[in-house]
């Protein structure tokens, strides 16, 4: 935004900007409308919760300028005013507008819609913020704090204003989890929640969904402020209080729910969470993950717990979701459904599912409607993996990094929300926050950039002064995790772009947890780039001084014609190699890298626990496990082969004999070589997987139904003492094949297929070659991962090509995983 006053502009029904209009006389400076010495007109008739609304505009003007505006009953003579309430609310004090300012019409009408128009008048500016209903004018609140630019001492609207505007989807909500798995909500209190939940509501959230004290997690955590039903009445107040939903996700967490005691004390317990509760909606039910009971049980339980509902919350509504039921339960579902039971409201899609959300809609009643449950918080394992990520990034950064995917969170969200009147996202903390306010300003308005979004959230929540820079460095930190790490150059300019933006910050900014949480990742990123260059180096060299035990070594030893060996043809000891190559494996650890980056890394790790209790580490700050975003203790996992090669160095050690200790390091040197007119992939190198059949891809296909997706076994594998390629590989979902096809093959010859499976294990794997002959059958993964050889049929390669093809066991429900392979040679005999 430049310097000068920005024409005015009009917005439609999802906030599209369209042709000028509003050609009043506004008093402006050089930097837009002043509204420093504004007055706030709340009229007598407002609610309860659109003072609400008023209180939030004032707090957070006051919270970034210092300015309190005043707040009235009645039009002033004061210069500026800014006038909010409902459509209805402000009847009475219609006649004291300025006659441009007239009441809202079109989608501003709309359920959840406003207006935001300003007028002129001798001294000064009118700002309307007129509300459809009651969240219309906390919405309006919103629209308005997001469109003005605010620094110390300072409030302006860059232009004239003239929007009217209402959302897209009715339902625009996120999951707030209370509960020690979280990466940070079980330290937050309840002015810390106010402000989140307030946060939210500014960018177009109108629900939340909370957590029961019990689920699959622990009782308790070293940092709750509150237990968790006081905390969870708490959160349903603030809700309230906004206007806000209140959903409950709640697991079936008994083990058997044919049995009528068991169903006598879930009707009971969940019962006391009801009444406690001032407020409920909904409750959302997940058939699975976690939660394993048969659709009839669970359906027969539900219809007497929405009973049980109604005691306290008479109109809220219950939801369910088929995720982890297997192709059996799906079927014993669907038929239930086909009843279409009165008591039920919808059912929700979400991770873990065995059909698209597009076969879902298909096969349920048109009654029921999908609601989204998408996973905006995780990078692995999860519901939408991040595409390609590199295992570096992987190992260390981990399934709960901080993860801003604005330009994947757009795609998803267009791909499927048209499939439902809503969402609320899965998450497990703040790490997500940008995500989540993609979410909500999309499913407000689906046509708006994505940029325009990062500078709403980026001048709001950080500071108007970096409004550009930090929206900018957002889609960095995206770029950063594209594809291979050594070839992305952007990591390097993303940090250089977060230093910039540091050395200039002021205090506040600093100690902003949002712009945190950025340099955070901006550091983080750049510090594992650097290790990762001097790690793949120093195992190049360390190859190198291995392969000096195939040179000529000086002191010969000639053999006669028909002799027999004394010892050795070369000078070269292996136990000397062995020794100087472990050395420059340690270069590392002597010497390590880009340590001033590594110290910031730990230094805003700590500011992040300080500023919103953010668990980045498990014994320094309380996390519940490595895998919940505690990335601080995997900060130095190895990025090469040398935990692995070590061990290979001390076996071979204990070797007695020369030609041993040769065979040995030659088996080393040559682990990856598929011999003469052989073929090796390791497919979960991003380099090294040329065979691989890819599928569609994540634009089309994020959640990897018919794309081969690349997993990694994080945070287990981070440390282990096993070669870098069995840490990832490329896997398959649900019954979906994975496959890897050869051409050029040697009509004439016999092939052998050598291959490691890795991954989940207690999932058996069956190989067949050109979809008709079978490989080896369902067997059970070695645990650990070894390579196992099989013999490929001669006809199978006598037209001179060849598809290897994986399965998992057939119907699974669960996580979908399990047809992973990590490496493949095919070899001639």
């Amino acid at each position: 935004m430049g310097a000068g006053v920005m024409g005015a502009f009009r917005l439609t029904a999802h906030g599209q900007r369209v042709s000028p209009a509003n050609s009043h006389r506004q008093a402006s400076t050089a930097n837009g409308l002043d509204l420093s010495k504004a007055v706030v007109i709340a009229p007598r008739t407002l609610s309860v919760r659109e003072r609400k609304a008023v209180v939030v505009l004032v707090e957070e003007v006051e919270r970034r300028t210092e300015f309190r505006w005043p707040i009235v009953e009645h039009l002033s003579p004061e210069p500026s005013a800014v006038v909010v309430g409902s459509r209805q609310a402000l009847t009475q004090i219609r006649g004291e507008l300025p006659g441009n300012l007239l009441p809202a019409s079109g989608p501003a009408t709309a359920p959840e819609g406003y207006q935001l128009r300003t007028a002129g008048r001798s001294n000064g500016t009118v700002v309307l913020v007129e509300g459809a209903d009651e969240r219309g004018a906390l919405f309006g609140v919103g629209g308005l704090l997001r469109a003005l630019r605010m620094s110390k001492r300072q409030v302006t609207l860059p232009g004239p204003l003239e929007v009217a505007t209402a959302p897209k989807y009715g339902l625009r909500g996120h999951q707030l989890g209370y509960r020690p798995k979280t990466n940070a909500y079980d330290g937050w209190s309840v002015p810390m929640w106010d402000q989140y939940v307030r946060d939210l509501a500014v960018f177009g959230t109108n629900a939340i969904e909370l957590i029961p004290p019990r689920s699959d997690d622990k009782p308790d955590s070293p940092l709750f402020p509150l237990p968790p039903l006081p905390m969870m009445v708490e959160m349903s107040r603030l809700a309230d209080e906004y206007g806000l939903d209140v959903w409950i996700w709640y697991p079936a967490m008994d083990r058997d729910y044919s049995n009528p005691s068991t169903v006598e004390f879930a009707l009971h317990e969940w019962g006391e969470v009801f009444k406690a509760l001032p407020r409920i909606d909904a409750v959302f039910v997940p058939g699975g993950d976690p939660g394993h009971t048969q659709p009839k049980y669970l359906m027969a339980l539900l219809e007497k717990q929405t009973s049980n509902l109604h005691r306290d919350h008479p109109q809220a509504q219950m939801w369910i979701s088929p995720q982890s039921f297997d192709e059996a339960w799906m079927k014993e579902f669907f038929e239930l459904m086909a009843r279409e039971p009165s008591w039920l409201s919808g059912v929700v899609y979400g991770p873990q599912m065995r059909i698209d959300v597009s076969s879902l809609r298909q096969r349920l009643p048109e009654r029921f409607p999908i609601r989204l449950y998408p996973d905006i918080t995780h990078s692995v394992e999860c519901q939408f993996p991040v595409p390609n990520w590199d295992v570096a990034y992987a190992l260390t950064e981990g399934r709960e990094a901080i993860n801003p995917r604005p330009q994947d969170c757009a795609s998803i969200f267009h791909l499927q929300m048209p499939y439902s009147i809503g969402f609320l996202s899965y998450s497990e903390g703040c790490n997500d926050d940008v995500n989540k306010i993609i979410w909500s300003a999309l499913a407000w308005n689906p046509e708006k950039p994505i940029i325009e979004i990062l500078r709403e959230y980026s001048g709001y929540f950080i500071s108007d002064r970096l409004r550009d820079d930090f929206a900018q460095g957002i889609l960095s930190l995206e770029e950063n995790w594209r594809g291979s790490l050594t070839a992305n150059e952007n990591v390097t300019t993303t940090l250089e772009q977060f230093r910039s933006m540091e050395d200039g910050a002021t205090p506040a900014e600093l100690l902003n947890w949002r712009f945190q949480m950025g340099l955070y990742r901006a550091y983080y990123d750049g510090y594992i780039r650097a290790r990762l260059f001097h790690e793949v180096d120093v195992e190049n060299r360390a190859f190198q001084r291995l392969g000096e035990i195939r040179s000529v070594g000086a002191a010969l030893n000639p053999l006669d014609v028909g002799g027999t060996a004394t010892g050795p043809t070369s000078s070269v000891e292996p136990l000397e190699l062995l020794h100087r190559a472990e050395s420059t494996l340690n270069e590392p650890l002597r010497s390590p890298v880009a340590q001033a980056w590594r110290t910031r890394v730990l230094e805003l790790g700590e500011a992040l626990f300080q500023s919103i209790h953010m668990q980045l580490a498990v014994e320094r700050y309380h996390a519940e496990a490595v895998s919940r975003a505690a990335n601080l203790d995997t900060l130095d996992a190895p990025l090469n082969d040398a935990p692995w090669l070590k061990q290979q160095f001390g076996k071979i050690r204990a070797l007695t004999s020369y030609t041993e200790r040769r065979r040995a390091i030659e088996e080393i040197i040559d682990r990856t070589n598929p011999g003469p007119g052989g073929f090796y992939d390791n497919l979960g190198g991003l380099s090294c997987q040329r065979h691989l059949v890819c599928g569609v891809g994540a634009l089309k296909d994020p959640e990897f139904r018919a794309s081969a997706l690349l997993g990694h076994g994080y945070p287990e594998w981070s440390g282990a003492a096993v070669p870098l390629a069995w840490k990832c590989w490329a896997e398959s979902l649900y019954d979906a094949p994975l496959e890897v096809r050869y051409s050029d093959l040697d009509p004439g010859a016999q092939y052998k297929v050598r291959v490691v499976y890795s991954g989940d294990v207690d999932i058996k794997i069956r190989l067949d070659c050109n979809g008709s002959q079978q490989v080896h059958p369902l067997i059970e993964k070695p645990r650990p991962p070894r390579p196992l050889e099989f013999e490929i049929p001669v006809e199978a390669t006598r037209a001179g090509e060849l598809a290897l093809i994986w399965h998992r066991e057939g119907g699974l429900g669960g996580n979908g995983r399990g047809c992973q392979v990590a490496e493949v040679w095919l070899t001639k005999k």
